[in-house]
């Protein structure tokens, strides 16, 4: 078994799916979108914007596999409750990742060191995503 994170969003999630793989050097391994997938369940529901919205999605961070998609069948809500932690092997890993994810971000704790990081970040994304990405050893 393995336990696959899923992130959805309000119809930005290719935005959201670009700015991962850029800042987490991730890859995605698949992309498909509610006009291709041909779903009989949601066509009734999508107008010709949401047709281009994310059905299904994977990226591909290092071993970790995340799914994520743009929800068409429910109002779209940021949840504080979930959060993500990304463990990184050095300071300027968390430092670029978080370069590139803080434009319009609401920080929740500063980049800092701590007595179980070198280096961590708390913060919610853009997108409502609340993240942690830090350092696993206080030496780097």
């Amino acid at each position: 078994m393995n336990f696959v994170p899923t992130l959805n969003f309000g119809g930005n999630c290719r935005e959201a799916l670009q700015m991962y793989e850029n800042a987490f050097q991730g890859k995605i391994n698949w992309l498909i979108t509610y006009g291709e997938a041909n779903d009989p369940a949601y066509n009734p529901l999508l107008n010709e914007d949401q047709k281009e919205y994310i059905y299904h999605s994977e990226l591909i961070i290092g071993n970790q596999r995340i799914i994520m998609s743009d929800n068409v069948d429910i109002e779209f809500q940021t949840c504080y409750s979930n959060f993500l932690t990304m463990m990184c092997d050095t300071k300027e890993e968390v430092q670029r990742a978080y370069e590139i994810m803080k434009e319009g971000s609401k920080t929740i704790y500063p980049m800092e060191a701590t007595s179980y990081s070198s280096c961590r970040v708390a913060f919610v994304d853009k997108f409502g995503i609340r993240w942690g990405i830090m350092t696993e050893q206080t030496e780097r």
